[in-house]
């Protein structure tokens, strides 16, 4: 099923997390096309002089670094609340909150699990809908970007960010 996003003019579109995964997608059927046919191995693409990230810090078939990982979290924790429900039920307030909860018991870094976890006691999950939990997770995050040096984010642009692309147009 085909998740769609309404642009400002009211226009549907398909959502972008999805539409990224399927070019994700269609990208792995070639490279494993091209090994079944005889051309390059998946293997010979996948080494660890080559870049994964534009950054350049995370190589392919490498283990991550907690900066790698901490980026990539924040970019699934700030898309779950993005296409979180503008008017959640129940089950889903507490499903999300929960997964918090697991994600500060869980998390591979210690430090930021412990951190995650005194963060969610001093201010407590905001999840009545997409804009409260979206707006809530900016705060928080927020709130490590001081602690690590970081500017902050202006939290009035979460939704360009993180749902619907820049204004200037540069994601579309």
């Amino acid at each position: 099923m085909m998740n769609f996003d309404t642009n400002s003019n009211g226009e549907k579109k398909p959502c972008r997390t999805c539409t990224d995964f399927k070019t994700w997608a269609k990208q792995q059927k070639s490279v494993y096309r091209a090994k079944s046919e005889g051309g390059d191995s998946y293997d010979s693409q996948v080494t660890p002089n080559k870049p994964l990230s534009e950054t350049g810090r995370f190589k392919h078939g490498c283990p991550v670094d907690k900066d790698v990982l901490g980026h990539s979290t924040w970019n699934l924790l700030h898309t779950m609340a993005a296409v979180y429900p503008d008017k959640p039920t129940e089950t889903q307030k507490q499903d999300v909150k929960t997964f918090f909860g697991i994600l500060s018991r869980t998390y591979p870094c210690d430090v930021c699990a412990k951190d995650l976890a005194n963060e969610l006691k001093e201010e407590p999950i905001v999840a009545n809908s997409s804009e409260d939990l979206s707006q809530w997770l900016c705060r928080l995050h927020n709130k490590v970007n001081v602690k690590i040096g970081k500017p902050e984010f202006d939290c009035s642009k979460v939704n360009e960010r993180w749902r619907d692309g820049w204004l200037d147009g540069s994601c579309d």
